[in-house]
């Protein structure tokens, strides 16, 4: 962190939604470094990535509130006296959203609108930044993707996303509600959940290598990813929050150089000294879905903020992998049973 955003920190109120999930968290242990006065709010839904290790370690002012932004009376009472609200709660998993639509919508939009509703009623005034994703653009017509590019979701999840992201920029041209959306690409680091594989392939590929076991990988490993650490992905949440420049807007946030899976899997299996890997068949259900190659230009969001990632995904792997080989007691809750699969 900066000194100029760890002084603008210092002391000051914040609301973490979703903050003992992977990012909320991690945004949480730098900004109790500031001195900030910090609430967390997260409903720790077993399936989802809120998990108390997160949070170890840290200490008052950090103070933890186990609630569900769906219920409207306690979003009302955590937002009425924050300068800044990171949210971050949301439902990501794409598969998840295409088997159960309805919790999708739930969170990923009504949730949303009584955050925000709570926040023009209660506190006109708070800044809130929202955790958005690249998954609204769908498949892209062009790389890299900037925020010009059409709005496209394939899937349920990438539709609620997008609606939850217009929502709150709604809020801040109408009703005077500070926001902005930080469209992120594949975050990964520690805290990460990997207890499954169905928010994201990259936590699930950490865990079968760390484990000894098979990553499986559709097609033949062509398609272009690019990664963001989590320590720069807070850093982007950090500037956004303090930058009034942000407000009203969406950035992308993604990583510097895009890699294919290929080149991903076999750098992972290199850095953890274990693991091997498989392509296999497409499965239909997941194909469907599949938006191809993807990496974004940042170029809007470090013009605005000066951000830029500084964590390689070597050095980025290197850390993950040995933060899960030291606290993976804490993030899985028996070892694989059988060859796990894939993304």
């Amino acid at each position: 962190m900066t000194p100029e955003l760890r002084d603008f920190y210092r002391a000051r109120r914040v609301l973490i939604t979703g903050g003992m999930g992977f990012i909320g968290s991690n945004l949480a242990r730098l900004l109790a470094e500031a001195g900030a006065d910090i609430l967390v709010v997260d409903s720790l839904n077993p399936e989802y990535g809120g998990n108390r290790f997160n949070l170890d370690g840290l200490v008052p002012p950090v103070r933890i509130n186990v609630a569900d932004v769906r219920d409207d009376t306690a979003v009302a009472a955590v937002v009425r006296d924050r300068d800044t609200i990171f949210n971050l709660a949301g439902q990501v998993s794409h598969i998840d959203s295409m088997r159960d639509p309805q919790t999708d919508l739930d969170i990923n939009c009504r949730a949303q609108l009584s955050i925000l509703e709570a926040c023009r009623r209660h506190n006109p005034s708070v800044r809130v930044v929202y955790a958005g994703t690249r998954q609204v653009y769908g498949r892209p017509d062009r790389l890299p993707v900037d925020e010009q590019h059409l709005v496209r979701p394939t899937d349920i999840n990438g539709v609620n996303k997008a609606a939850g992201e217009y929502y709150h920029l709604l809020y801040n041209n109408v009703f005077g509600v500070r926001a902005s959306s930080l469209r992120l690409t594949n975050v990964y680091g520690p805290r990460q959940l990997i207890k499954h594989n169905r928010q994201g392939f990259i936590g699930w590929f950490i865990r079968l290598a760390i484990e000894g076991r098979e990553i499986q990988v559709y097609g033949d490993g062509s398609q272009l990813r690019d990664f963001v650490y989590v320590d720069d992905a807070a850093d982007a949440f950090l500037r956004a929050g303090a930058i009034d420049a942000c407000d009203g807007e969406v950035f992308n946030v993604g990583g510097d150089q895009p890699i294919s899976h290929r080149e991903l899997v076999s750098l992972l299996v290199e850095i953890a000294g274990s693991g091997t890997v498989r392509f296999v068949e497409w499965p239909p259900e997941k194909q469907r879905i599949d938006i191809g190659s993807f990496y974004s230009d940042s170029t809007k969001f470090r013009a605005a903020t000066r951000w830029q990632p500084s964590v390689s995904l070597r050095e980025g792997l290197r850390r993950t992998v040995a933060f899960y080989r030291q606290h993976m007691e804490h993030y899985v809750d028996a070892p694989l049973p059988a060859a796990g699969v894939l993304q």
